[in-house]
């Protein structure tokens, strides 16, 4: 059953697929139609999982679920399967782990692992740039850390 954001417990678990791509303001518009369809139904063992998914930026699916009513590895499964068929529908890619997302004037920009050291040396970034840890996995850390100083992010651990 989908709740606010704000309704959930900060101890909901949550997941962050991040798009190769910029969605368009039509397909933006679909996939949240299909998120608010998904998470309207969405549920483990026969029990429904309170949750909130949303497209942010045009660029990041977030799932957040209540593990209250233990959210298993087969529903889990299927939020998965739906942007299988999202990628399949639009063409797009939201399982390349490769490219990391950092805010550049208030606008989000993408760089790719390989490349971060020398866009570092570059400065392109810095350590104050920050950085989209799509790696939290708690509403409270969502909302607290999603976006943080890349000095203080495990993507640091790329400049040695």
């Amino acid at each position: 059953m989908r709740r606010d954001l704000i309704a959930l417990p900060d101890s909901s678990r949550v997941w962050i697929y991040q798009c190769d791509q910029f969605v368009s303001d039509d397909v933006a518009e679909q996939i949240q139609k299909a998120l608010y369809d998904f998470t309207m139904v969405w549920q483990s063992h026969g029990m429904d999982v309170e949750s909130y998914a949303q497209l942010f930026h045009k660029k990041f699916l977030v799932f957040v679920a209540d593990e209250s009513n233990l959210v298993s590895g087969c529903s889990i499964d299927s939020s998965v399967y739906l942007i299988k068929q999202l990628e399949q529908a639009y063409n797009l890619s939201f399982f390349d782990r490769l490219n990391f997302s950092y805010l550049q004037d208030d606008t989000v920009s993408v760089i790719n692992s390989a490349q971060i050291k020398e866009a570092y040396d570059d400065g392109i970034i810095n350590a104050e740039t920050l950085m989209f840890d799509n790696l939290v996995n708690t509403k409270e850390a969502f909302i607290n850390n999603w976006v943080i100083p890349l000095n203080e992010s495990w993507y640091k651990r790329y400049l040695s």
